[in-house]
């Protein structure tokens, strides 16, 4: 089937996480929307009840689209650590508490891993991307980047786990690269290129 194109003036980014809708209106800048944030609307969060990325992202972009009128943009991303068991991939955010501090989620990644005694520092971020018209219609994409988990954490330029990961052929942390820089590599780059082609094209 044929992706639906996206040919609306203004798009409703359904996220709260303020570093999450800086680098999705980054990524779409070439593309000339008008961009605004779910939490600039005041639109209500949705519990996050899928069990995947994908239908997180499908829950919110459609409870954004629907409350707001518009197109609407959801992104569920998270880190996937073998090690653990694939933890704390959709419970990600959750890891961080109520007050959302990822310094937290780092430690309790890593010593989660210590308590296993894991040598295996592999890691990988999900991005799932979900692009929902009013009408109920959905365009899904997902992306990737592989790596490995350092400790401690490094670098304060991007959000969540950025600062323990290190993306395989690069020897910094996220949490260490220009935005530029891991715009060009990372999961939600992926994702976007993706979700670009097919329905921005």
């Amino acid at each position: 089937m044929t992706p639906r194109k996206f040919d609306a003036p203004r798009l409703v980014i359904a996220s709260h996480n303020a570093g999450k809708a800086r680098e999705i209106a980054e990524l779409l800048a070439p593309h000339g929307v008008e961009i605004i944030s779910a939490a600039a609307l005041n639109l209500p969060e949705p519990e996050e009840t899928a069990t995947t990325f994908v239908g997180n992202a499908e829950l919110k972009a459609h409870a954004a689209a629907a409350a707001a009128g518009l197109p609407a943009l959801a992104d569920d991303s998270g880190l996937v650590v073998p090690a653990l068991d694939g933890a704390p991939g959709i419970y990600s955010a959750r890891w961080a508490g109520p007050t959302k501090d990822f310094s937290i989620a780092m430690a309790r990644v890593q010593r989660e891993l210590k308590a296993k005694k894991a040598d295996d520092r592999r890691a990988h971020f999900v991005a799932a991307l979900a692009l929902c018209w009013p009408d109920g219609h959905c365009e899904s994409f997902e992306g990737r980047v592989d790596g490995r988990l350092v400790w401690p954490p490094r670098g304060g330029k991007g959000f969540g786990y950025d600062p323990m990961f290190v993306p395989d052929g690069h020897g910094i942390t996220f949490g260490e690269m220009e935005p530029a820089a891991k715009h060009g590599i990372s999961h939600r780059a992926d994702a976007f290129r993706k979700l670009t082609a097919a329905c921005f094209a």
